[in-house]
Protein backbone atom coordinates (compact mmCIF):
# COMPACT_ATOMS: atom_id res chain seq x y z
CA UNK A 1 0.00 0.00 0.00
CA UNK A 2 2.65 2.07 0.71
CA UNK A 3 4.37 1.97 -2.59
CA UNK A 4 0.87 2.15 -4.38
CA UNK A 5 -0.04 5.72 -2.29
CA UNK A 6 3.80 6.84 -3.44
CA UNK A 7 3.03 5.99 -6.99
CA UNK A 8 -0.65 7.99 -6.69
CA UNK A 9 1.42 11.13 -5.18
CA UNK A 10 3.84 11.26 -7.72
CA UNK A 11 1.15 10.72 -10.71
CA UNK A 12 -0.37 13.61 -8.82
CA UNK A 13 2.44 16.09 -8.75
CA UNK A 14 3.00 15.14 -12.44
CA UNK A 15 -0.10 16.31 -13.93
CA UNK A 16 0.01 19.51 -12.15
CA UNK A 17 3.35 19.86 -13.03
CA UNK A 18 1.99 18.52 -16.62
CA UNK A 19 -0.55 20.80 -16.44
CA UNK A 20 1.28 24.59 -15.44
CA UNK A 21 4.21 23.40 -18.28
CA UNK A 22 1.33 22.83 -21.00
CA UNK A 23 -0.62 26.28 -20.48
CA UNK A 24 3.12 28.10 -19.95
CA UNK A 25 3.50 26.57 -23.50
CA UNK A 26 0.39 28.24 -24.64
CA UNK A 27 1.02 31.38 -23.39
CA UNK A 28 4.15 31.92 -24.62
CA UNK A 29 3.64 30.51 -28.14
CA UNK A 30 -0.05 32.90 -28.24
CA UNK A 31 2.22 35.80 -27.10
CA UNK A 32 5.17 35.32 -29.58
CA UNK A 33 2.92 34.71 -32.81
CA UNK A 34 1.08 37.84 -31.73
CA UNK A 35 4.11 39.35 -31.11
CA UNK A 36 6.52 38.49 -33.97
CA UNK A 37 4.42 36.59 -36.76
CA UNK A 38 3.27 38.92 -39.81
CA UNK A 39 5.10 41.78 -39.08
CA UNK A 40 6.14 44.46 -41.54
CA UNK A 41 10.02 45.40 -40.18
CA UNK A 42 12.05 48.09 -41.33
CA UNK A 43 15.09 47.39 -43.11
CA UNK A 44 18.31 46.72 -41.66
CA UNK A 45 20.92 49.44 -42.12
CA UNK A 46 23.68 47.10 -42.59
CA UNK A 47 24.74 47.36 -46.51
CA UNK A 48 26.43 43.94 -46.19
CA UNK A 49 23.09 42.80 -45.25
CA UNK A 50 20.82 44.50 -47.78
CA UNK A 51 22.82 43.51 -50.84
CA UNK A 52 23.44 39.71 -49.38
CA UNK A 53 23.31 37.09 -52.45
CA UNK A 54 21.00 33.77 -51.78
CA UNK A 55 21.43 30.62 -53.09
CA UNK A 56 17.94 28.90 -53.19
CA UNK A 57 18.13 25.05 -53.30
CA UNK A 58 15.01 23.68 -54.44
CA UNK A 59 14.88 19.72 -54.34
CA UNK A 60 12.49 18.48 -56.99
CA UNK A 61 10.46 15.49 -57.26
CA UNK A 62 7.10 14.44 -59.29
CA UNK A 63 4.33 16.83 -59.70
CA UNK A 64 1.37 17.82 -58.50
CA UNK A 65 -1.08 20.25 -59.19
CA UNK A 66 0.03 23.16 -57.10
CA UNK A 67 4.10 22.99 -58.07
CA UNK A 68 4.00 25.14 -60.63
CA UNK A 69 2.10 28.10 -58.83
CA UNK A 70 4.45 27.26 -55.56
CA UNK A 71 7.51 27.41 -58.28
CA UNK A 72 6.45 30.63 -60.12
CA UNK A 73 6.27 32.38 -56.83
CA UNK A 74 10.09 31.89 -56.13
CA UNK A 75 10.68 33.59 -59.86
CA UNK A 76 9.00 36.46 -58.57
CA UNK A 77 10.74 37.08 -55.78
CA UNK A 78 11.10 40.99 -55.02
CA UNK A 79 15.43 40.74 -53.80
CA UNK A 80 18.45 42.34 -55.52
CA UNK A 81 20.48 39.41 -55.53
CA UNK A 82 19.41 35.78 -55.62
CA UNK A 83 20.07 32.59 -57.67
CA UNK A 84 17.16 29.72 -57.91
CA UNK A 85 18.81 26.29 -58.39
CA UNK A 86 16.70 23.74 -59.13
CA UNK A 87 17.61 20.12 -58.64
CA UNK A 88 15.72 17.21 -59.81
CA UNK A 89 17.40 13.31 -59.44
CA UNK A 90 15.52 11.84 -62.77
CA UNK A 91 15.67 12.85 -66.58
CA UNK A 92 12.66 11.38 -66.60
CA UNK A 93 11.24 13.02 -63.60
CA UNK A 94 7.57 15.22 -65.03
CA UNK A 95 8.95 18.34 -63.21
CA UNK A 96 11.81 18.39 -65.39
CA UNK A 97 9.03 19.35 -67.80
CA UNK A 98 7.51 22.29 -65.35
CA UNK A 99 11.19 23.20 -64.69
CA UNK A 100 11.91 24.19 -68.22
CA UNK A 101 8.86 26.23 -68.76
CA UNK A 102 9.35 28.33 -65.67
CA UNK A 103 12.88 28.68 -67.01
CA UNK A 104 11.60 30.03 -70.66
CA UNK A 105 8.96 31.76 -68.73
CA UNK A 106 11.30 33.85 -66.46
CA UNK A 107 14.68 34.54 -68.74
CA UNK A 108 15.57 37.44 -66.76
CA UNK A 109 15.88 35.66 -63.54
CA UNK A 110 19.13 33.69 -62.38
CA UNK A 111 17.99 30.39 -62.66
CA UNK A 112 19.32 26.81 -63.62
CA UNK A 113 18.58 23.05 -63.69
CA UNK A 114 20.43 20.30 -61.93
CA UNK A 115 19.78 16.55 -63.27
CA UNK A 116 20.93 13.57 -61.77
CA UNK A 117 22.18 14.18 -58.71
CA UNK A 118 25.14 13.08 -56.84
CA UNK A 119 25.07 10.24 -54.65
CA UNK A 120 27.33 10.77 -51.22
CA UNK A 121 25.17 8.77 -49.09
CA UNK A 122 21.52 7.54 -48.18
CA UNK A 123 19.58 10.90 -47.53
CA UNK A 124 17.96 10.98 -51.22
CA UNK A 125 17.62 14.64 -50.83
CA UNK A 126 20.75 15.27 -50.15
CA UNK A 127 21.59 13.58 -52.96
CA UNK A 128 19.47 15.59 -55.04
CA UNK A 129 20.54 18.71 -53.98
CA UNK A 130 24.30 18.51 -54.38
CA UNK A 131 25.20 19.21 -57.67
CA UNK A 132 23.37 22.36 -56.89
CA UNK A 133 24.87 22.87 -53.68
CA UNK A 134 28.37 22.31 -54.79
CA UNK A 135 27.40 25.01 -57.98
CA UNK A 136 25.97 27.92 -55.41
CA UNK A 137 27.45 31.45 -55.96
CA UNK A 138 26.50 33.11 -52.83
CA UNK A 139 27.42 33.13 -49.11
CA UNK A 140 23.68 32.41 -48.25
CA UNK A 141 22.25 28.89 -49.12
CA UNK A 142 17.76 28.97 -48.90
CA UNK A 143 17.24 25.10 -48.68
CA UNK A 144 13.54 25.03 -49.20
CA UNK A 145 10.56 22.04 -50.00
CA UNK A 146 9.00 22.09 -53.43
CA UNK A 147 5.76 22.24 -51.66
CA UNK A 148 6.20 25.65 -50.18
CA UNK A 149 5.02 28.90 -51.61
CA UNK A 150 6.65 32.56 -50.69
CA UNK A 151 5.68 35.89 -51.19
CA UNK A 152 7.39 38.88 -53.38
CA UNK A 153 9.53 39.95 -49.85
CA UNK A 154 9.84 36.43 -47.96
CA UNK A 155 13.16 36.41 -48.80
CA UNK A 156 13.61 39.85 -47.71
CA UNK A 157 12.26 39.13 -44.55
CA UNK A 158 14.53 36.38 -43.93
CA UNK A 159 18.22 37.71 -44.66
CA UNK A 160 16.64 41.15 -42.44
CA UNK A 161 16.64 38.17 -39.58
CA UNK A 162 20.20 37.27 -40.47
CA UNK A 163 22.05 39.47 -38.10
CA UNK A 164 25.58 39.15 -37.64
CA UNK A 165 25.41 36.73 -34.86
CA UNK A 166 22.46 34.07 -36.68
CA UNK A 167 23.84 31.94 -38.63
CA UNK A 168 20.22 30.26 -39.67
CA UNK A 169 17.02 32.09 -40.25
CA UNK A 170 13.45 29.30 -40.23
CA UNK A 171 9.82 30.01 -40.89
CA UNK A 172 7.45 28.54 -38.94
CA UNK A 173 5.76 25.85 -40.86
CA UNK A 174 2.01 26.79 -41.35
CA UNK A 175 -0.67 25.40 -44.10
CA UNK A 176 -2.36 27.41 -46.94
CA UNK A 177 -5.94 26.99 -47.22
CA UNK A 178 -7.42 24.26 -49.54
CA UNK A 179 -10.27 22.48 -49.95
CA UNK A 180 -11.01 19.19 -48.33
CA UNK A 181 -11.44 17.71 -44.72
CA UNK A 182 -7.98 16.26 -45.05
CA UNK A 183 -6.55 19.84 -45.51
CA UNK A 184 -8.34 21.06 -42.88
CA UNK A 185 -6.98 18.32 -40.35
CA UNK A 186 -3.61 19.17 -41.71
CA UNK A 187 -4.14 22.99 -41.03
CA UNK A 188 -5.29 22.20 -37.60
CA UNK A 189 -2.39 20.43 -36.51
CA UNK A 190 0.18 23.00 -38.23
CA UNK A 191 -1.13 25.85 -36.18
CA UNK A 192 -1.94 24.13 -32.59
CA UNK A 193 -0.27 21.30 -31.60
CA UNK A 194 2.71 21.81 -34.03
CA UNK A 195 3.02 25.78 -32.92
CA UNK A 196 2.89 25.07 -29.18
CA UNK A 197 6.06 22.69 -29.22
CA UNK A 198 7.82 24.77 -31.89
CA UNK A 199 7.31 28.10 -30.37
CA UNK A 200 8.33 27.53 -26.93
CA UNK A 201 11.33 25.56 -27.64
CA UNK A 202 12.77 28.16 -29.47
CA UNK A 203 11.82 30.77 -27.25
CA UNK A 204 13.55 29.15 -24.25
CA UNK A 205 16.60 28.50 -25.96
CA UNK A 206 16.07 24.86 -27.22
CA UNK A 207 16.92 24.44 -31.18
CA UNK A 208 13.96 22.83 -32.93
CA UNK A 209 13.71 23.69 -36.41
CA UNK A 210 12.21 22.05 -39.50
CA UNK A 211 13.96 21.95 -42.77
CA UNK A 212 10.79 22.88 -44.92
CA UNK A 213 12.10 26.69 -45.11
CA UNK A 214 16.32 27.23 -43.80
CA UNK A 215 17.73 30.31 -44.51
CA UNK A 216 21.84 29.49 -43.50
CA UNK A 217 25.39 30.62 -44.02
CA UNK A 218 27.30 28.74 -46.71
CA UNK A 219 30.76 29.01 -44.99
CA UNK A 220 29.28 27.75 -41.51
CA UNK A 221 28.03 24.24 -43.03
CA UNK A 222 31.63 24.04 -44.94
CA UNK A 223 32.77 24.21 -41.72
CA UNK A 224 30.64 21.28 -40.58
CA UNK A 225 31.87 19.52 -43.55
CA UNK A 226 28.97 20.92 -46.04
CA UNK A 227 25.85 18.67 -47.15
CA UNK A 228 28.00 15.71 -47.59
CA UNK A 229 28.39 15.08 -43.77
CA UNK A 230 24.58 14.89 -43.38
CA UNK A 231 23.96 12.69 -45.89
CA UNK A 232 24.02 9.49 -43.67
CA UNK A 233 20.95 11.22 -42.08
CA UNK A 234 17.54 11.07 -42.51
CA UNK A 235 16.53 13.78 -40.57
CA UNK A 236 19.33 15.93 -42.30
CA UNK A 237 17.87 18.90 -41.31
CA UNK A 238 18.28 18.57 -37.65
CA UNK A 239 21.75 17.38 -38.05
CA UNK A 240 22.28 20.82 -39.64
CA UNK A 241 20.95 22.94 -37.30
CA UNK A 242 22.70 21.07 -34.79
CA UNK A 243 26.29 21.69 -36.71
CA UNK A 244 25.21 25.32 -36.85
CA UNK A 245 24.33 25.75 -33.12
CA UNK A 246 27.20 23.77 -32.27
CA UNK A 247 29.77 26.61 -33.40
CA UNK A 248 28.10 29.34 -31.54
CA UNK A 249 25.79 30.80 -34.14
CA UNK A 250 21.95 31.88 -33.04
CA UNK A 251 18.91 30.80 -34.99
CA UNK A 252 16.23 33.52 -35.71
CA UNK A 253 12.58 32.86 -36.83
CA UNK A 254 11.39 34.90 -40.01
CA UNK A 255 8.40 36.85 -39.73
CA UNK A 256 6.16 34.97 -42.28
CA UNK A 257 5.68 31.55 -42.24
CA UNK A 258 6.81 28.48 -44.13
CA UNK A 259 3.43 28.24 -46.41
CA UNK A 260 2.88 24.48 -47.20
CA UNK A 261 0.66 24.33 -50.52
CA UNK A 262 1.11 20.81 -51.67
CA UNK A 263 -1.19 19.62 -54.32
CA UNK A 264 -1.15 16.15 -53.41
CA UNK A 265 -2.51 15.31 -49.57
CA UNK A 266 -4.95 13.02 -47.86
CA UNK A 267 -5.21 11.45 -44.47
CA UNK A 268 -3.86 8.36 -45.14
CA UNK A 269 -0.82 11.26 -46.18
CA UNK A 270 -0.45 13.55 -43.00
CA UNK A 271 -0.77 9.94 -40.59
CA UNK A 272 2.07 8.55 -42.46
CA UNK A 273 4.05 11.72 -42.39
CA UNK A 274 4.00 12.67 -38.83
CA UNK A 275 4.13 8.57 -38.04
CA UNK A 276 7.83 9.13 -40.22
CA UNK A 277 8.64 12.52 -38.38
CA UNK A 278 7.37 10.53 -34.81
CA UNK A 279 10.27 7.60 -35.80
CA UNK A 280 12.80 10.33 -36.59
CA UNK A 281 12.47 12.03 -33.49
CA UNK A 282 12.32 8.88 -31.21
CA UNK A 283 15.63 7.49 -32.73
CA UNK A 284 17.50 11.22 -32.08
CA UNK A 285 15.77 12.26 -28.82
CA UNK A 286 15.17 9.39 -26.77
CA UNK A 287 13.24 11.53 -24.45
CA UNK A 288 10.60 11.83 -27.79
CA UNK A 289 8.71 8.94 -26.00
CA UNK A 290 7.05 11.41 -23.07
CA UNK A 291 5.74 13.49 -25.80
CA UNK A 292 2.07 12.02 -25.91
CA UNK A 293 1.48 13.59 -22.37
CA UNK A 294 1.66 16.79 -24.45
CA UNK A 295 -1.17 16.40 -26.42
CA UNK A 296 -4.85 17.13 -25.31
CA UNK A 297 -6.38 14.05 -24.44
CA UNK A 298 -3.61 12.38 -22.60
CA UNK A 299 -3.03 15.23 -20.59
CA UNK A 300 -6.34 16.07 -19.53
CA UNK A 301 -6.90 12.12 -17.93
CA UNK A 302 -3.08 12.91 -16.48
CA UNK A 303 -4.72 16.79 -15.18
CA UNK A 304 -7.96 14.90 -14.28
CA UNK A 305 -6.26 11.86 -12.48
CA UNK A 306 -4.14 14.59 -10.12
CA UNK A 307 -6.97 16.85 -9.36
CA UNK A 308 -9.00 13.33 -8.34
CA UNK A 309 -6.46 12.58 -5.97
CA UNK A 310 -6.09 15.72 -4.49
CA UNK A 311 -9.72 15.48 -4.04
CA UNK A 312 -9.94 11.97 -2.79
CA UNK A 313 -7.08 12.78 -0.08
CA UNK A 314 -8.71 15.60 1.43
CA UNK A 315 -11.52 14.11 1.37
CA UNK A 316 -9.98 10.93 3.55
CA UNK A 317 -8.66 13.71 5.93
CA UNK A 318 -12.36 15.24 6.16
CA UNK A 319 -13.75 12.20 7.33
CA UNK A 320 -11.20 10.75 9.76
CA UNK A 321 -12.67 14.03 11.19
CA UNK A 322 -16.51 12.80 12.08
CA UNK A 323 -14.91 9.35 12.51
CA UNK A 324 -13.23 10.22 15.68
CA UNK A 325 -10.53 7.57 14.65
CA UNK A 326 -8.83 5.06 11.94
CA UNK A 327 -11.33 3.81 9.16
CA UNK A 328 -12.58 0.83 9.84
CA UNK A 329 -11.73 -0.05 6.16
CA UNK A 330 -8.18 0.51 4.08
CA UNK A 331 -7.30 3.40 2.08
CA UNK A 332 -8.14 1.17 -0.96
CA UNK A 333 -11.35 0.86 -0.46
CA UNK A 334 -11.72 4.12 0.12
CA UNK A 335 -10.40 5.23 -2.87
CA UNK A 336 -12.70 2.91 -4.38
CA UNK A 337 -15.85 3.98 -2.75
CA UNK A 338 -15.06 7.46 -3.08
CA UNK A 339 -14.53 7.05 -6.63
CA UNK A 340 -18.14 4.95 -7.73
CA UNK A 341 -19.76 7.43 -5.07
CA UNK A 342 -18.28 10.47 -7.44
CA UNK A 343 -19.25 8.56 -10.53
CA UNK A 344 -23.11 8.04 -9.45
CA UNK A 345 -23.69 11.70 -8.88
CA UNK A 346 -24.21 13.19 -12.30
CA UNK A 347 -26.48 9.95 -12.82
CA UNK A 348 -28.76 10.72 -9.88
CA UNK A 349 -29.10 14.02 -10.46
CA UNK A 350 -30.47 13.87 -13.92
CA UNK A 351 -32.66 10.97 -12.68
CA UNK A 352 -33.91 13.22 -10.33
CA UNK A 353 -34.23 15.92 -12.98
CA UNK A 354 -36.04 13.24 -15.09
CA UNK A 355 -38.87 11.69 -12.75
CA UNK A 356 -40.52 14.83 -10.31
CA UNK A 357 -41.95 11.75 -8.31
CA UNK A 358 -40.85 9.99 -5.34
CA UNK A 359 -41.59 6.91 -3.16
CA UNK A 360 -41.17 6.92 0.35
CA UNK A 361 -42.51 4.40 3.01
CA UNK A 362 -45.87 3.14 1.50
CA UNK A 363 -46.62 6.02 -0.64
CA UNK A 364 -45.95 7.72 -4.00
CA UNK A 365 -45.68 11.30 -4.46
CA UNK A 366 -45.44 14.10 -6.99
CA UNK A 367 -43.27 16.87 -6.37
CA UNK A 368 -44.55 20.35 -7.26
CA UNK A 369 -42.57 23.87 -7.39
CA UNK A 370 -42.44 25.35 -3.92
CA UNK A 371 -41.68 21.94 -1.88
CA UNK A 372 -46.14 20.97 -2.20
CA UNK A 373 -46.72 17.43 -3.36
CA UNK A 374 -49.50 15.16 -4.40
CA UNK A 375 -50.04 12.13 -3.42
CA UNK A 376 -49.96 9.32 -6.70
CA UNK A 377 -53.51 7.39 -5.84
CA UNK A 378 -53.43 3.77 -7.42
CA UNK A 379 -56.58 3.59 -9.47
Amino acid sequence: MALLDLAMQGLAVFGFILFFVLWLMHFMSIIYVRLHLHKKRPEVKQPFMQLAGVSLLKPLKGVDPNLISNLETFFTLDYPKFEILLCIQDQDDPAVDVCKKLLGKYPNVDARLFIGGKKVGINPKINNLMPGYEGAKYGLVWICDSGIRVKPDTLTDMTNQMTEKVGLVHGLPYVADRQGFAATLEQVYFGTSHPRSYISANVTGIKCVTGMSCLMRKDVLDQAGGLVAFAQYIAEDYFMAKAIADRGWKFSMATQVALQNSGSYSIGQFQSRMIRWTKLRINMLPGTVLEPVSECFLASLIIGWAAHYVFSVTDYWLMTSPQGGPLCFSKLDFAVAWFIRESMAVQIFLSALWDPTISWRTGRYRLRCGGTAEEILDV
